[in-house]
């Protein structure tokens, strides 16, 4: 047993030192592992295009009516007994709107006219006494100041004739406005006259859309009035497929001083779809101006900020904080953030990360910075 142990020890001494003399006297040789890196994503990348966009301001506001005519009684104390017209109808200006009850003014121009037959009857009666009066005393007959009296009543009827007749006027005045009539053409907005209500002078019976005429009433930041001018051509949607185009007609000069906004009123052509009194979107015109566009699908919003992917060496791409402005169709604009060359993920970027790899379909440059190759990563192992 002594004589094994023995040998045991001194194969395993043996073992030792060739390791320890192996380690010493050899170099540790490199095994070199490669590992294909699987890109995260297909993509399709672009290059922004600089076009032609109209420069615009967005903007909302109501739709109002140009001008608003209030229709009401001339003379109180009568009693309505009919009405014409109702809410929308469309009215010619000198169109009866409705009827008051006319006996009593009927009445009235009946008494006056007779005040003032009376009234011309006697003028006629002391122009007759005056010419009688003037033969007398040109025979001597009558003295000088008898005659002065006949002229003066002659005068004195005539004054009364006149004022007979002026009375008969009014009288026809007021029976003319026993008819509510129409102040101009337009269409009616509002109605709140009743069949049989005795209506006092100057109540409200109808509202009246002027002309048919709505305007738009843009509401815009102080900072930006002053890029408008009366004539620029505006804009305003009516739904997701009805716009309108209108003209700025009036600039307000007075600043909100609670929301420091200013109002802006855009001329609207007559349209069965703009109603007063709604709320719209829409864009004033001021010129045209170069925009460096890409497509809406390139842009990624994320908490808050606008970002696209710029595909740089070895088919990384690069997450780039961009600032966006107008937009036309399915382009948006690039205010800042990337240059005309940069080429950007333009399908899949919604997807991606700042970093990842990418396959891609359309390469639009082969230079050494861009080319597309597989990417290998290389673990060096002792």
């Amino acid at each position: 047993m002594s004589r094994k142990k023995s040998i045991y020890i001194v194969i395993s001494c043996l073992l030792i030192l060739a390791v320890v003399y192996a380690m010493k006297s050899g170099k540790p040789q490199s095994i070199a592992i490669v590992k294909e890196v699987k890109p995260a994503l297909t993509v399709t990348t672009v290059q922004p295009e600089t076009k032609i966009w109209s420069d615009q301001i967005t903007a909302t506001g109501t739709v109002q009516a140009w001008q608003e005519s209030i229709i009401g009684p001339e003379i109180g104390g009568l009693r309505l007994t009919e009405v014409m017209v109702n809410v929308g109808d469309q009215v010619k200006k000198g169109a009866v709107l409705a009827r008051f009850s006319d006996e009593m003014a009927l009445n009235g121009v009946h008494q006056q006219q007779a005040a003032f037959d009376d009234a011309k009857a006697r003028f006629a009666e002391a122009q007759l006494n005056v010419k009688r009066s003037d033969q007398l005393k040109s025979r001597g007959v009558m003295s000088e100041q008898d005659a002065q009296k006949f002229t003066t009543t002659a005068q004195i009827a005539e004054a009364q004739m006149n004022l007979a007749e002026a009375k008969l006027e009014a009288e026809r005045i007021k029976y003319g406005y026993t008819k509510v009539l129409a102040h101009d053409d337009g269409i009616i907005s509002s109605r709140t006259a009743t069949v049989g209500t005795v209506m006092q002078n100057g109540s409200e019976m109808f509202r009246l859309i002027r002309k048919e005429k709505m305007e738009w009433r843009a509401e815009l930041p102080e900072q930006l009035l002053h890029q408008v001018s009366i004539g620029q051509k505006a804009r305003l949607h009516l739904s997701k497929v009805e716009k309108v185009d209108g003209t700025v007609a009036r600039i307000s000069p007075v600043i909100d001083t609670q929301t420091r906004n200013g109002t802006v009123y855009i001329q609207l052509p007559q349209a069965k779809s703009i109603r007063a009194g709604m709320f719209a979107q829409g864009e004033l015109d001021l010129g045209k101006s170069n925009a460096l566009t890409v497509p809406q699908s390139a842009v990624v919003v994320r908490d808050g900020f606008s970002y696209v992917f710029k595909v740089v060496k070895d088919n990384r791409v690069e997450q780039v904080k961009v600032s966006t402005g107008r937009r036309q169709s399915d382009r948006i604009e690039i205010t800042v953030g990337i240059k005309p060359d940069t080429i950007i993920v333009a399908l899949g970027a919604g997807f991606l990360s700042d970093g990842d790899i990418v396959r891609i379909e359309n390469p639009k440059v082969n230079s050494s910075e861009n080319s597309i190759h597989p990417v290998l990563h290389i673990d060096r192992r002792s």
